[in-house]
């Protein structure tokens, strides 16, 4: 049985037993395309998915971020010990002087949490947030442990990145990437208003008890995602949220961010050097906001031995395997949390066909 096939089954059983509603999934071997299925549907209203149905799915948005990262500093416009300060000079209160790029890519910064009455509108105020975190105190000191930035990590790299060059991260994802590349449209922090029909509408399964569950465990993951802006489908859905610039969520199709993966590996984005540099383990231990392990390279996170990428609240994935010169990405609108993920069992699936 071919990969596609095996997968295509999958995905049909999935969304035929109402265990996901609509998936993409797409894999890059070597630079060469091996898989690129869906199934299901992307709304209630049963419009099918398709291989161009966009998907909002947080935390992708930071390997968006850090590829982009990757490569501005390969081509010399960035180095990674770049000190915030020296390029927005307001972010040097309270003893941040100290932090640079490096810190904020590694999750190091000191800077994880917001406001507990944080809404969605703020979060689409860039100098409203940008305001507060120049104006924000370190919850340790820069470089001495880590803890996942869930939101903050959008404007530390953001505001960070428009001052160094001039650009937003939005127009370098599109101009230097998404463009060469031949996805553009597909890989977006923010989505005009006239675009957000095409996207694949979310639903809850399970996800936002999952996640108030989690809260109550770890309670540092409030600090990180008030009440107010958790990751959820309501969020997620929301069409302020959808249109504004956040770097650390995006809205991308699998076969996109699987590109985008590939390239990383190829070396059509970023140099041997760089890539080792982006998949060699920078931070490892306990993680501040989680509680539990967690590891970060340069830019992305360590999902396990094998896997490099994000994870995205609910269920999507971005992510590669360069001990195999593989690249995934799987998208859903069914956000949930279960032991027997079915995203690990398609990563797996993909992993064990180009290893046997």
């Amino acid at each position: 049985m071919s990969l596609h096939h095996h997968i295509q089954t999958y995905l049909d059983h999935l969304t035929a037993t109402g265990r996901e509603t609509g998936l993409q999934v797409t894999a890059y071997h070597h630079g060469e395309l091996i898989l690129d299925t869906v199934a299901g549907h992307a709304d209630q209203q049963g419009r099918a998915v398709t291989p161009d149905t966009p998907f909002f799915a947080f935390s992708i948005g930071k390997g968006l971020t850090g590829a982009a990262i990757h490569h501005l500093a390969d081509h010399g416009h960035l180095d990674d010990d770049l000190h915030l300060a020296d390029v927005w000079p307001e972010f040097a209160q309270h003893g941040k002087d100290t932090i640079t790029l490096r810190h904020v890519l590694t999750h190091s910064a000191g800077l994880p949490t917001l406001p507990t009455d944080t809404t969605p509108d703020d979060l689409t105020d860039w100098h409203h947030m940008c305001h507060l975190l120049a104006d924000a105190h370190p919850t340790w000191e820069p470089g001495t442990r880590h803890g996942y930035h869930a939101w903050t990590y959008s404007w530390l790299t953001g505001e960070t990145i428009r001052r160094a060059t001039g650009r937003t991260l939005s127009q370098i994802l599109d101009e230097d990437i998404a463009t060469p590349l031949g996805i553009r449209g597909e890989l977006l922090f923010g989505v005009p208003d006239s675009d957000q029909p095409r996207l694949a509408v979310l639903e809850d399964h399970g996800w936002a008890d999952a996640f108030t569950h989690l809260s109550q465990y770890a309670p540092n993951v409030a600090a990180a995602s008030p009440p107010g802006v958790r990751p959820d489908a309501t969020l997620g859905n929301n069409p302020a949220i959808l249109r504004a610039d956040i770097p650390a969520v995006g809205t991308v199709t699998a076969r996109a961010a699987a590109r985008l993966y590939s390239a990383l590996l190829t070396g059509e984005l970023i140099t041997p050097d760089r890539l080792k540099t982006a998949t060699t383990t920078a931070v490892h231990g306990t993680d501040w906001t989680f509680g539990g392990p967690s590891a970060f390279t340069l830019g992305f996170g360590v999902i396990d031995d094998t896997w490099i990428g994000y994870d995205g609240s609910g269920g999507s994935i971005a992510a590669m395997a360069p001990a195999h010169g593989l690249a995934l990405a799987a998208t859903k609108n069914a956000l949930s949390y279960t032991d027997d993920d079915p995203m690990d069992t398609i990563r797996r699936m993909v992993l064990d066909a180009v290893t046997r």
